[in-house]
């Protein structure tokens, strides 16, 4: 009886290590699929007026393929991995405007587009004409992209070692004229997203701050007012990473600079000029400067009439030796005359060349080509500083990928701030037409280069698309605060986007990449993997029990009715 009993547990006991065997194979077998795991960033998803665009799904589960794949094969279940450097734009066009089948379509960046990258050394990897191929390259992808109604996911990521090796591999199965399939064996690429969703009532918030001039003793009339603006938000193809070095981050630092340099002139009674100068910091310049119509909305009468002229800053921190002064009124008028021509006085003592460029406006149609035509439809003078000959359409030029701080350059952005800060303080102190040098370099009025270089820095790490700033947003709260430093009566306007625009989540995800073998080796492991046991059972049963008692295993038992006679 006892024999019997030790036979049992050593049965037992093999039971339990053959289990404990198909359980440490099943996990190595597991741990054999490890996964890449990739920060990616999905494409924009909007509608206007109800005409939907970009990417309209986020979820990816499908086979990794090239552009090496052979023609005429079936895409609609693979992603094709597409670095920019190789990219072939009339294939990408194919493929939407045709509304081929495709699984979806994954873009790689170079790593100098990386805004998180902040290693100084990486731009000198990188030669100017390199530069400008991958600027042409990334502007005429965008312009695709951003128009489009694709019907599958489409994501961007940053090239790597390990996305790297995946491709590498992929182009090799590929350029075999055997494509990825689930009897080939392949990479898989997964990202887990919740399906996107649209952004209700999204806020959009302007930014304003005074510098009180000084009035005349006795004098009961209001001051005149010079506003200088900007509109800080983007807007891009990938949300997550549109931080607009250029459009409008120049913009913004040089307000914040022209605040800075005339918060020292206008600290001391003796030098505050007989001007209010009214700095504004407006949201959704990209849909239509609908931060801007409602900011200028909510001024009283007597402050709108009090406006001398504004003067809108837009994208000056590409430009070579050029810039435009686009104005609404015609050139004839005084007010334009008087500005253009203080303008052009400094720029020729500066070196730069400055024209005028003037677009009429139809008051009755919503769509504005300038910030400075939301100012111009309620009949207040203003104009738009630019580097850009033309107006852009609707949603470009607003900050999209092309737009990173290895394309800004710093002593653009200084020139802009010197042409503009000269030409104010001349026309607010009356200098006009003398060549004096109010910010002369090396005294304390200078402009503070290394101010400007530590803001564009930040704003070119920071993604500012309206919808997805919220009220209190870092980046939002750091904004006012420098306002405050430099500016009184600082005021913060929270309002809701028109309508018209309708934005949807999901921006941001992780792509697993998975290698998985093909359907012929898992059931080839599975036969190996089976024969083993049964081998291994039979042993182990032979070894402790005898041969009778494993044929006893097998054998039918005796029925009931038998045991019972």
């Amino acid at each position: 009886m006892s024999s019997r009993k030790q036979r049992e547990r050593q049965m037992l006991e093999s039971i339990y290590s053959m289990i404990a065997l198909v359980f440490i194979l099943v996990t190595w077998i597991e741990l054999c699929d490890a996964a890449t795991v990739v920060d990616v960033y999905r494409l924009i998803q909007y509608d206007i007026s109800g005409a939907q665009f970009g990417s309209r799904f986020s979820t990816l589960n499908h086979h990794a393929g090239s552009l090496h794949l052979p023609p005429g094969v079936d895409l609609s279940r693979t992603v094709v991995i597409i670095p920019v450097r190789e990219l072939n734009i009339t294939l990408v066009k194919e493929f939407i405007a045709q509304r081929k089948p495709l699984g979806g379509l994954l873009f790689l960046l170079p790593q100098m587009l990386n805004f998180e990258n902040r290693d100084p050394t990486s731009e000198s990897k990188y030669q100017i004409h390199e530069k400008k191929l991958t600027n042409n390259v990334l502007v005429e992808l965008e312009r695709l992209l951003i128009y489009a109604n694709i019907p599958y996911p489409v994501y961007f990521a940053f090239e790597d070692d390990d996305i790297d090796a995946v491709l590498a591999d992929v182009k090799r199965n590929d350029a075999s004229g055997q494509p990825a399939t689930a009897t080939s064996g392949s990479y898989k690429l997964v990202v887990s997203a919740p399906e996107p969703k649209r952004i209700a009532s999204p806020a959009i918030t302007n930014i304003q701050g005074w510098l009180p001039g000084l009035k005349a003793d006795g004098d009961p009339n209001q001051l005149p007012t010079i506003a200088i603006v900007a509109s800080y938000d983007t807007f891009g193809t990938a949300p997550a990473l549109s931080v607009g070095s250029d459009s409008n981050g120049s913009g913004i630092v040089a307000l914040l600079e022209i605040a800075r340099l005339f918060s020292l002139l206008y600290s001391n009674p003796k030098t505050r000029g007989r001007y209010n100068l009214l700095f504004g910091l407006t949201s959704s310049g990209p849909y239509n400067y609908n931060g801007t119509h409602k900011w200028l909305r909510s001024f009283d009468q007597r402050l709108r009439e009090s406006i001398d002229y504004a003067i809108c800053l837009n994208s000056i921190g590409s430009w070579d030796n050029k810039l435009w002064i686009h104005v609404s009124k015609p050139p004839e008028n005084a007010f334009i005359k008087q500005i253009f021509e203080g303008f052009s006085t400094v720029a020729e003592e500066l070196g730069i060349e400055v024209s005028l460029k003037h677009k009429k406006i139809n008051i009755s149609n919503p769509r504005v080509a300038w910030e400075h035509e939301q100012f111009s439809k309620l009949r207040v003078t203003a104009a738009t500083l630019t580097e850009l000959s033309a107006p852009p359409e609707l949603l470009e030029n607003t900050g999209g990928l092309s737009d990173s701080r290895h394309f800004v350059n710093e002593d653009a952005i200084v020139r802009s701030i010197k042409l503009v800060a000269e030409s104010i303080a001349r026309h607010v102190y009356g200098y006009q037409g003398k060549n004096i040098q109010i910010f002369a370099d090396d005294t304390s009025l200078a402009v503070n280069a290394p101010y400007i270089r530590s803001w564009l820095d930040l704003l070119s790490q920071t993604p500012r698309v309206a919808p997805f700033l919220s009220k209190n947003d870092p980046f939002i709260v750091a904004l006012k605060k420098e306002l405050e430093d430099h500016t009184h009566e600082v005021n913060v306007q929270h309002e809701v986007l028109d309508g018209m625009f309708t934005i949807y989540d999901s921006t941001k995800a992780k792509l697993n990449i998975y290698q998985v073998a093909s359907v012929t080796f898992d059931l080839l492991l599975l036969l190996v993997l089976g024969s083993y046991l049964i081998i291994l059972f039979t042993f182990l049963v032979i070894t402790t029990r005898g041969l009778d008692d494993l044929i006893s295993l097998f054998r039918r038992p005796p029925s009931r009715k038998v045991k019972a006679a």
